[in-house]
């Protein structure tokens, strides 16, 4: 298996571990669970977020009185008499979002105490529900998130921001029933946090609700060190998430690599962020993302050296390109030399996904129907020898 193939395979095994539809089922094989709905008098399904689809399709049908399932644009969504679909928009609210809260809210108040509403909220889903507050509107809460989040600020505080501007997010959308929660969880946030994935619309707090990370970033690193150890490889998992500006992560990461003994794979997960500058005005803005801006810093640090890596996010979606990923490896920019192409450049105009997919370089898979994060996977130089 070549370099691109082992790392595919890397990425293949790690998507497996965190499939929704398998995460809920499993989740719904415990007896407490079990229990809760069974003695419920009526049960309702509410899933949103960007794993919404899959995640319902782990619920058996009949199992539930009505639901409503709430996707982006393009993801596709479950069909059935008792399913109400919304379908919203991400990455940025708009009058779909605010439409599709309104039902969301509609939803919960149908059901009554003794009843139990099954939650599945996987991340996107801040963006696909919006209700901005008293006195906020949403061209203001757009502007002030996305302010934010070009500055470069983590999910825990671009949440934050979230949950102070909205009506329904920080268990808002929960105190809208006096119906038991049991809430269960695709994590895409540091820590697994459940009040903080898509800001924690059904996490409010009550002792009689249930809630349960069912997938996760860390799930589908383990998957991906057993797929190398089958191989006869030595991974090495990175203990620290890939966290902050993600060109200066791939560096990082690039020099860990080049450490690595023989028979060695590097296994990395997080989110890193990509720091964009105030709109000029001129020009149009660059097509890529972090993964993107994460394969090109490692590969300044790869060049030269049989060493291959692939940065990728497990929704599938880079950013403002139509990548999950790309590959880098240490004849990545001797290659995009004889092309012309700078990778200084492409990285400070934030434009990654031209330089990529001119070197046949780009890992295109569309919406995986999962959502945990990004994932780095890496072979050593001795490795490839």
């Amino acid at each position: 298996m070549g370099g691109k193939g082992l790392l595919s395979g890397l990425y293949r095994a790690a998507l497996s571990a965190v499939d929704p539809e398998r995460a809920v089922r499993r989740a719904l094989a415990d007896r407490t669970i079990r229990r809760r709905l069974r003695e419920a008098p009526r049960v309702g399904v509410f899933a949103v977020g960007k794993a919404a689809r899959g995640m319902f399709e782990g619920i058996p049908r009949g199992a539930f009185e009505r639901a409503l399932v709430v996707v982006p644009k393009g993801y596709g969504s479950p069909g059935g008499r008792d399913v109400e679909v919304c379908v919203a928009s991400h990455p940025e609210p708009d009058r779909s979002s605010v439409a599709a809260a309104r039902s969301a809210l509609r939803f919960f108040s149908r059901f009554g105490s003794g009843d139990v509403i099954l939650c599945l909220v996987s991340g996107g889903a801040s963006s696909l529900l919006c209700l901005p507050g008293p006195g906020v509107t949403l061209a203001e809460k757009r502007r002030r998130v996305r302010e934010l989040a070009r500055s470069g600020a983590s999910i825990d505080e671009l949440n934050r921001l979230r949950t102070s501007l909205s009506r329904i997010k920080g268990g808002g959308l929960g105190r809208a029933t006096q119906a038991a929660l049991i809430t269960l969880v695709l994590s895409d946030v540091p820590g697994d946090r459940p009040e903080l994935v898509g800001s924690g619309p059904t996490v409010r707090g009550v002792r009689e609700d249930l809630v349960r990370v069912v997938a996760s970033n860390r799930m589908g690193l383990e998957a991906a060190r057993d797929f190398s150890l089958r191989r006869g490889l030595e991974p090495r998992v990175r203990s620290r998430r890939l966290a902050g500006e993600a060109a200066e992560e791939g560096r990082r990461i690039g020099r860990s690599v080049l450490k690595l003994p023989p028979g060695g794979v590097l296994l990395a997960g997080g989110e890193t962020t990509v720091r964009l500058a105030p709109p000029s005005g001129r020009g149009r803005p660059g097509r890529g993302g972090r993964t993107l801006e994460m394969a090109l810093g490692a590969a300044e640090i790869l060049d030269g050296f049989p060493a291959a890596l692939l940065a990728a996010g497990s929704d599938g979606r880079d950013g403002s390109s139509r990548a999950a990923g790309a590959f880098a490896d240490g004849s990545t920019l001797e290659r995009a030399r004889g092309l012309r192409l700078s990778a200084e450049r492409s990285l400070s105009r934030h434009d990654t996904e031209p330089f990529f997919e001119a070197l046949g370089d780009l890992l295109v898979t569309g919406p995986t129907g999962t959502n945990v994060c990004d994932w780095v996977f890496a072979i050593g130089p001795k490795t490839l020898i």
